[in-house]
Order: structure tokens, then C-alpha cells, then sequence
């Protein structure tokens, strides 16, 4: 680091090492004028009296605006020079300020040229005083501003974009956050609706059948469709009773009205001849002549039963199948096994279709679990690549043999809660079983706790009974 005060002045006329002579050309450089040093300065200089009036002014300036000496000095004053708005603000501000500090600096103003064009200028100017302190002149520095004026208008053009950009960012959220509310509303409606439609499809309640429990849990996989799963019990005379589960094809409101059609057409059949094959007969030529035979093939899976309870606490069971996943009887001594009908056609898809029937009993302490491949079909392990199947139904009902219907169901329910998203159709489950010698007599008629809910809900695991405890409705959200 360099010592200002241990540095030496090099020679007069020897401004290299060893004395040599200094460039000719580089003394010239240097031996400007001061007239000229001002004339041609990169920035405007003018001098005015107090009162404004141009006394003195470069060259510099004169060629920034297009005028001739004689035109300005002792002719105009520097106010004169600016736009309108600058003559304004010199004569209210600039001016005064300038008179009470001796000094101001940078201001912003517009001059004009002899063509009308504006020129942006910063200007600073200074008093000089005389020996006495009198004010004697004004002395003004002009630097053009126009490379700086594009640059802040570029700046204030890229504010205005953002702030519109911005602005319409703000309202296309605005708009789509509108768009979410209403389409939660209109999804809201569509389910009250679907609630409402689905409610139809299914039975409110199971009645009470003397000497046997029942339960039954729905869950549907979508909340904006209907479900195609369907069940019913109801009494035929006074000593039989005929149950259904089943599966329609499809989903949504055509997939309704063939669950309809199915439901009522299986009540009739049942009241005219409750055999079990002679009712999926009925229902089959029904669904044939309505849809299939019409170019519009619709069908469903079905099974149909009848109970006929014994008096010795022993219940018979007869049913029929039409392409439903086989019945589970869960005996009281462990058993678990299938109750198959092999060759039951889907009913509905041909004109005739041979349906088998099966018969078993129910003892005290067996039930009978219907389901749809809903839960078969349930996709199970880390990855969802793995069906529940049949054997793992069979599996789970090893370890649940001496369940009551309704612990049954309520197990099964918690087990489709747990498959989360492995569970993507609906899924109906009814469970009939025999209390177990001494249980309580099941022959109250049920209470009524809803057997559906509304699409995207689960049904509650079971229906008490008024001899039971009292049990609130469990819903398993999926």
C-alpha cells in the first residue's frame, strides 16, 4: 500500500524511466482548454442571474436542444427551458428551496427542445455568493436522463405486468376456489339425492325371524354412484321366510332400476312359489324379456332361500344360486365350509337357465354369511396386487366360528375397513344364524336401526334386538 506523502513528483517533461521524452501525442491529450473542457462536457452547463435569466450556457446544452446561443442568453430564463409541469414545480419548489439552502441537487425535471420533443434531466444547481455574501448567480449542471427514464419506465411496465399478472392470478383462484365450493355443493346435493334413490333400493330394516338372529352391513364404493348390491327378508306365511343377496351389472341409475326390478320381481316370485329355483326362474325370464331379449343385456348375480325354523331350535335352509360366490355356514363345533350350488347360471343372460339348490340346517350356534365378490374381490397386502379370495374368507371364518351373526358381521366390517383402497366395489354382507342354547330367544321383532346408509357410507355391522343391550349403530368409514 502506497504512501501519498513518500511518493516524489517525477521530473518536469519526464514522465518514463530513463528520462525518455513524453509522447507528443499524449501531451496534447492533455492540453485541453478550459473553454473547451466546458463547451464540450457530457453533461449541460448553464449560468443564470438570481432572477433566472440565462447569462451563460455550453455548448452541450444548446445541441441537446436544437437552439443557438443568441436565442437564450439574455433572452430567456432557464424556468422557460421546461415543460409546463417543470416551469410549475421550479417556481413553487426548486426556486425557493434553492434561494433558502444556496444548493440543491439531482432534482428530476423535463426540459424542451426547439422541435417540442422532452428531454428527462436530473438538475443540480448552486448559488455563488460575493465577497460580502451577496447572491451574485446560479449555476446549473443538466445530466440527460432519458437512458434512466427508459430504464424506471421498463421497470414500472414489468410492476404493472406482475401486478396484472398477479392480479389475474389471484382472481383465476378466486374463480376456481368458486368452481371447488359449488361443485362440493353440487357433490353434497348429488349424494343427499343418491341417499335418498338408495334408501329405496334396500329395506330400512330386517324383521325380526322367531328363533333366529340376523345382521346385515352395506358399503358402497363410490359416494357419487348408486350401488348394485342388493338383500331383503321378509315373511312368507306364517311359518317361512325367504331371504336374497345379490349383485347387478353396472353402476349408477340403470344399475337402480335392474336392483329394482330384481328386488320386486323376487317378492312376487316368492309369494306365488317360494322354491327356491322356481324364483330365480321368474326373476331370470323377467330380466330377459325387459333387457337381453331388446339388444340391452342386463343381469345380476342372486341367492334365494327359504327358512323354515323347527321347533326344536333347528332351522332348514333351502337355496338356490344364480352365478353368486357360494354360501359360508359357520358350525358351532368349528367348521367352516362352503355351501355350494355349481352350474348357476348369472340370471338373466340367456332366455332359460338351469339354477341347482342346496339344503342345510342350521343347529344352535351355526350361521349362514351370504356376501358379494365385493369382498372376495378385495385386493389385500403392501402392494393391493393380492385377492382376499375365498380361502382367506374361509380363513377369517375359521377364527370366528362361535360369533354371534351380528359379532360376525361387525368383525367382517372392520376387516373391509382395514383394506382402505383395496376395496373398490360395494360389498353386502347378511349373516342368519341359530343362538347358541342359551342364548336369548331372538323372536322380538327387531328394532329399527337402519340397515343402509347413504352411497360413500357404511351400513351399521348389525340390527339389535329390543332383548339385546342397547348397541348404537357402528359406521365404518372406508
Amino acid at each position: 500500500m502506497c504512501r501519498t506523502d513518500s511518493m516524489s513528483e517525477p521530473p518536469e517533461g519526464n514522465q518514463r524511466r530513463g528520462g525518455d521524452d513524453v509522447d507528443p501525442v499524449f501531451t496534447a491529450l492533455l492540453e485541453d482548454s478550459v473553454e473547451d473542457l466546458y463547451e464540450s462536457a457530457p453533461c449541460g452547463y448553464l449560468s443564470t442571474l438570481m432572477d433566472g435569466t440565462v447569462a451563460k450556457v455550453n455548448g452541450t446544452l444548446l445541441d441537446w436542444l436544437g437552439l443557438r446561443r443568441a436565442d437564450l442568453v439574455g433572452r430567456r430564463r432557464f424556468a422557460d427551458l421546461l415543460t409546463v409541469g417543470g416551469r410549475m414545480y421550479h417556481e413553487t419548489h426548486f426556486a425557493p428551496l434553492l434561494r433558502m439552502q444556496g444548493e440543491l441537487r439531482g432534482v428530476a425535471l423535463e426540459m424542451k427542445t426547439a422541435e417540442g420533443r422532452r428531454i428527462p434531466v436530473l438538475v443540480s444547481s448552486s448559488v455563488k455568493h460575493g465577497s460580502e455574501g451577496e447572491p451574485l448567480l446560479i449555476r446549473t449542471t443538466v445530466v440527460d436522463a432519458s437512458d434512466r427514464r427508459a430504464y424506471e419506465e421498463e421497470l414500472l411496465r414489468r410492476r404493472q405486468d406482475a401486478d396484472r399478472a398477479r392480479q389475474e392470478a389471484e382472481r383465476t383462484r378466486a374463480e376456481a376456489e368458486e368452481a371447488r365450493r359449488q361443485a362440493e355443493a353440487d357433490r353434497e346435493r348429488l349424494a343427499d339425492a343418491l341417499a335418498v334413490l338408495q334408501k329405496s333400493l334396500l329395506p330400512d330394516t330386517l324383521p325380526a325371524v322367531p328363533g333366529l338372529e340376523t345382521a346385515v352391513h352395506y358399503h358402497t364404493a363410490s359416494p357419487d354412484q348408486l350401488g348394485g348390491d342388493f338383500y331383503d327378508l321378509f315373511a312368507i306365511d306364517g311359518g317361512r321366510w325367504a331371504f336374497f343377496l345379490g349383485d347387478v351389472c353396472g353402476k349408477g341409475p340403470q344399475a337402480a332400476a335392474l336392483t329394482s326390478l330384481t328386488r320386486y320381481t323376487l317378492r312376487a316370485a316368492a309369494q306365488h312359489d317360494p322354491e327356491p329355483r322356481a324364483a330365480l326362474t321368474a326373476l331370470n325370464t323377467a330380466l330377459h324379456e325387459r333387457y337381453t331379449a331388446g339388444g340391452d343385456p342386463r343381469y345380476c348375480t342372486c341367492v334365494f332361500g327359504i327358512l323354515e325354523p323347527g321347533g326344536d331350535g333347528r332351522t332348514t335352509v333351502r337355496l338356490a344360486s344364480g352365478g353368486h360366490p357360494p354360501a359360508l355356514v359357520m358350525r358351532a363345533d368349528g367348521r367352516a365350509e362352503f355351501l355350494h350350488t355349481p352350474g348357476g347360471l348369472l340370471v338373466g343372460a340367456l332366455p332359460t337357465a338351469p339354477f341347482t339348490s342346496a339344503t342345510t340346517t342350521l343347529a344352535p350356534g351355526d350361521t349362514l354369511l351370504l356376501y358379494t365378490d365385493g369382498l372376495t374381490e378385495a385386493r389385500t397386502g403392501p402392494t393391493r396386487h393380492t385377492l382376499f379370495g375365498e380361502d382367506g374368507l374361509l380363513a377369517f371364518a375359521a377364527e370366528h366360528t362361535s360369533a354371534a351373526p351380528r359379532t360376525l358381521i361387525a368383525a367382517l366390517a372392520e376387516l373391509l375397513r382395514g383394506l382402505g383402497d383395496g376395496l373398490d366395489d360395494d360389498t353386502a354382507l347378511f349373516a342368519i344364524g341359530a343362538p347358541a342354547s342359551g342364548a336369548p330367544s331372538s323372536g322380538a321383532p327387531s328394532s329399527e336401526v337402519p340397515a343402509s346408509q347413504a352411497p360413500g357410507s357404511q351400513a351399521p355391522a348389525f340390527e339389535a334386538r329390543p332383548g339385546d343391550p342397547a348397541h348404537p349403530a357402528t359406521r365404518h368409514p372406508r
